[in-house]
């Protein structure tokens, strides 16, 4: 299948009340990272099913969910985003390491996270 959703960010206005509550709803596993403050990573995956995660400090207090979408290029994706009638409102933005994002909005206004891999992104 092309374009996967392969991740999901989680805001939370306390990071470790939510941490606790998916690990104890879910077994889920969770990770911090020293290179990422107020950022946990989630591990959802058994048996090959499921997508992993992150739960994120909340940056605006309405802040929704959002699920990445795997893409062959960011700026591609972004320019056909805008074309269907939806959004940027988050531009291509570098993961050192990691690769690309951007966070568009549909036409009913619903976010929607695009994710590039390349571990050259600086």
């Amino acid at each position: 299948m092309a374009n996967p959703v392969i991740h999901f960010e989680i805001p939370a206005d306390d990071l470790e009340r939510l941490k606790k509550f998916y690990a104890d709803l879910f077994g889920w596993g969770m990770k911090t990272s020293p290179n990422m403050p107020g950022y946990v990573m989630v591990e959802t995956v058994t048996d090959g099913m499921g997508i992993s995660g992150g739960i994120m400090k909340k940056k605006m207090p309405t802040q929704p969910p959002v699920n990445y979408v795997a893409v062959a290029s960011v700026i591609d994706y972004a320019n056909k985003l805008t074309q269907l009638g939806g959004q940027v409102v988050v531009p291509r933005t570098p993961i050192p390491g990691m690769g690309y994002f951007a966070v568009g909005l549909d036409p009913e206004g619903n976010p929607i996270g695009l994710f590039e891999m390349d571990s050259g992104a600086a």
